[in-house]
């Protein structure tokens, strides 16, 4: 049976959770939450939750590599399970997109996002879906660096929380229907 495997980047530990950076994780979470399922086991430096989500075998998985090296976890899990490419999302917050618009993409580069650079690099290939949410620009001349990783405002929060109900409809949808289904319905 094919896995389809679904990442979400984040940083792990607490101090992170809640950050800008850290959508992917939130995403998956809640994912995971909706279909009871749970991650409780550590495999090539990555958390992963394991079920069956729209009929499909699922991989969910939360690098614990630090943002920057995401592919180190990403690519051994993907040989290690078989999983084709066109099997394969990444969810990853965007700076370019406006604060909770969803982009979902067949593929492309890394659009200057270092998770997606390191994985990317380490697949040796721009060919999978990904999943970009919108977490809008710094304010004035803020550093981009320092910005995702704060926590969302409380007002970004509320919008968010619907962000991330949709984002996990979307991969429902992907998961049910594909990839042209889920961009047609979820696409800003």
């Amino acid at each position: 049976m094919d896995v389809w495997m679904i990442v979400g980047l984040g940083n792990p530990g607490p101090r992170y959770e809640r950050n800008r950076h850290n959508v992917g994780f939130q995403v998956v979470d809640a994912l995971a939450a909706g279909h009871g399922l749970t991650f409780d086991k550590r495999q090539f430096k990555a958390l992963l939750a394991q079920g069956t989500i729209q009929g499909r075998r699922v991989l969910l998985v939360k690098p614990q590599t630090y943002m920057n090296l995401s592919g180190e976890a990403v690519q051994p899990l993907a040989h290690y399970y078989k999983v084709e490419l066109s099997h394969l999302m990444v969810v990853f917050d965007d700076m370019d997109l406006p604060l909770g618009t969803l982009r979902l993409r067949p593929f492309g580069g890394a659009g200057g996002h270092k998770g997606m650079k390191s994985i990317i690099a380490r697949l040796g290939s721009q060919r999978f879906p990904r999943l970009r949410i919108g977490i809008g620009r710094p304010p004035g001349r803020m550093d981009p660096a320092a910005y995702v990783l704060q926590d969302f405002t409380a007002e970004e929060e509320a919008i968010m929380a619907q962000v991330r109900e949709r984002a996990v409809q979307a991969l429902e949808t992907w998961l049910d229907r594909g990839l042209d289904a889920a961009m047609n319905a979820f696409n800003a």
